[in-house]
């Protein structure tokens, strides 16, 4: 079995997928947790200056959604044919292309800029929500009401959008109203004992 290390800040963010997928899947891995203090003195030392990172066998990979779909491919939950994992990926995609859109409401959130929380709220993330969660309901409904966004099984776009919603509603009240099937998806996912038991006992972070 291939020894993984994967590296991220002590935060849920952009790792907490593949820290899932590694649960999901009972594969070991080391979770690497860096300080926020210490990363200035690494962030040259891997490969695009930023992480999460993983390490296969000594061998480091970058970009969060590469190394969920490095991981998803590895452990069977990609899709079960070809045009399923192409659609997991489009929809991936898509997850980037509203993050874009979400992002500068997250920094004033989170205290990274300057900014009116409330304003950034009404103007930046709830277009950005109503957009992109209507894609996901038609998704869902397209997909058979079967609890995924994708076939008739796990895959990593489900978990991608049951953690990012979990860190939504922290900061945006009644964000998935109006989205009553893509609420449907998180509680199937969230439900798999699994990924229950790592959701229960991971450690309490601020993002």
């Amino acid at each position: 079995m291939p020894s993984y290390k994967l590296s991220y800040v002590d935060g849920r963010g952009y790792a907490e997928v593949s820290r899932q997928l590694f649960h999901l899947s009972g594969t070991p891995f080391e979770d690497n947790r860096i300080a926020f203090e210490d990363w200035p003195k690494i962030k040259e030392t891997t490969p695009f200056g930023q992480l999460p990172v993983l390490c296969v066998n000594g061998k480091e990979l970058p970009q969060s959604f590469a190394i969920a779909r490095y991981l998803a491919n590895q452990f069977g939950f990609s899709g079960k044919t070809p045009f399923e994992s192409a659609w997991v990926d489009a929809l991936g995609d898509q997850h980037k292309d509203y993050l874009n859109e979400i992002k500068p409401f997250l920094m004033v959130a989170y205290g990274f800029a300057e900014g009116d929380k409330e304003k950034m709220m009404k103007e930046v993330a709830a277009p950005a929500i109503q957009k992109y969660f209507t894609i996901l309901e038609k998704q869902a409904k397209d997909n058979g009401l079967n609890g995924h966004f994708v076939g008739v099984s796990i895959t990593w776009i489900d978990l991608v959008v049951s953690d990012h919603m979990g860190i939504i509603e922290t900061l945006v009240p009644n964000a998935f109203d109006g989205f009553p099937l893509v609420e449907a998806v998180r509680q199937k996912i969230t439900s798999d004992p699994k990924l229950k038991e790592w959701i229960e006992k991971r450690p309490e972070t601020p993002f």
